[in-house]
Parts: structure tokens; sequence; C-alpha cells
């Protein structure tokens, strides 16, 4: 199975990247979410990330696929992962994992041409 990642904040939480992810979805790629955020059990309360559970509830994403990095480098977390690419709005996350891993990180941030970076990667397969 084919599997991609999104960044939270920033990124899946923006309404035009969430139809993105969910036509993935209904395409049948794996969508999974990888947040520098600490995990709920972590967290300084227990409201402190309903907006994500609340975005990946509705896109029928399953918690078992949100990735917690606690602010740790995501590339160190996830770099071992068969995704195909990371899509991120933080340049110093995506330096990283294009640097030290198999992982295509694309940039959201400023630019307008993020949706055809992504499908020209999973057309490539």
């Amino acid at each position: 199975m084919v599997s991609v990642s999104f960044d939270f904040d920033s990124t899946l939480s923006r309404v035009t990247i969430q139809d993105y992810a969910q036509s993935l979805i209904k395409r049948g790629i794996d969508v999974y979410v990888t947040t520098s955020r600490v995990e709920p059990d972590k967290a300084p309360n227990k409201n402190w990330n309903d907006d994500l559970f609340k975005v990946t509830d509705k896109l029928g994403i399953s918690r078992n696929k949100i990735t917690f990095t606690n602010y740790v480098d995501k590339w160190e977390v996830i770099g071992d992962r068969d995704f195909i690419w990371h899509l991120d709005d933080d340049w110093i996350e995506l330096n990283l994992l294009n640097r030290n891993t198999k992982i295509v990180g694309i940039s959201c941030f400023g630019s307008k041409n993020w949706k055809q970076k992504c499908e020209k990667l999973l057309k490539s397969i």
C-alpha cells in the first residue's frame, strides 16, 4: 500500500489540504499524520490535541496513524517509514527529511504547486 504523511499545524489544519487528504484516502492511499506536538498523555491539558483529533476523525484517519514526535525532529522519528512524501510547512523539518531519509519532503508554505509535486511522486510509483 502507498503511504504518505502530513504535518498538522499550518498544513492539515488547512481546509484545502484536508480536501486533498480526503481525496487521497478515497483513492486508497494510506494517509498518516506526523506532528511535532506532544502526545496526549504528555500534553499540558486534556484538550491539547482536540483540534487535531477533530480534523483526523472527520477525515477518517485512525488515531494509530498519528505520530506525535514530542518536539523531536521528524526525520528521527519517521525516517525508517515507507512514506512516499511528507507535506509540511516547516523548511527545517523538510530539509532534514530530504537530507537524512528516502522520504521526499514537500513544502506547502508559500507554494502553489505542492499538490502537483505530490501527484507527480504518486504517479511515479
